[in-house]
């Protein structure tokens, strides 16, 4: 190395000391983070973060005049970064929720009116061949054998000279069918014909 870039670097280091820099400001730029995102692990990664920021780019801010500006400004745009993350985390967290409490009490519902409905207003074996007989012929045909015969998919395929892919989707739209058809009695549906 060359005694003038030995001497550019010297002057570079002597310019921007980032070790002072880093010990000076880094407790107050984290308790100024901490003071809007609370959490002392986040305001740490944050200061971290625009430190490093400052390290990468040390020779754009060799020539900085207002540093502390810079520090406060990017601490503050990563702040509140952070905290628009929390929130669309939190109204997300939040939605899902609710939709679980929905479908929970949903379950409830169903459950409480299956004891009630089922067995002292109708005949099981009558709710069930209802439903199925709302199925087209050849979806009934195809959800009899499956679900009632135990035969496979592709041995129905083959008995009914039909592709594996028309028996998925025969099934498929059965049970969206009778999934309809039994609303009311939806541990019955999943009982009988779920798996």
């Amino acid at each position: 190395m060359k005694n003038s870039q030995i001497e550019e670097l010297r002057y570079e280091s002597e310019a921007f000391d980032f070790e002072k820099i880093y010990l000076t400001y880094f407790s107050k730029m984290k308790h100024f983070a901490q003071e809007y995102v609370i959490s002392d692990e986040d305001a740490e990664n944050i200061v971290q973060d625009v430190f490093m920021e400052l390290w990468e780019k040390r020779l754009v801010f060799m020539n900085y005049t207002n540093l502390i500006a810079f520090l406060f400004t990017a601490v503050k745009n990563r702040s509140l970064n952070c905290l628009r993350h929390r929130m669309i985390a939190r109204k997300t967290a939040n939605r899902l929720q609710e939709e679980y409490a929905i479908t929970l009490q949903m379950h409830l519902d169903s459950l409480e009116a299956f004891g009630q409905t089922v067995f002292s207003e109708h005949d099981t074996e009558q709710i069930i061949s209802r439903a199925i007989n709302s199925l087209s012929e050849r979806c009934r045909q195809i959800f009899i054998m499956n679900k009632l015969e135990g035969k496979k998919q592709k041995q129905i395929a083959e008995e009914l000279n039909i592709s594996i892919n028309t028996v998925e989707t025969q099934m498929g739209i059965a049970y969206k069918k009778l999934k309809a058809e039994l609303k009311d009695y939806l541990p019955l549906f999943l009982f009988l014909f779920v798996l």
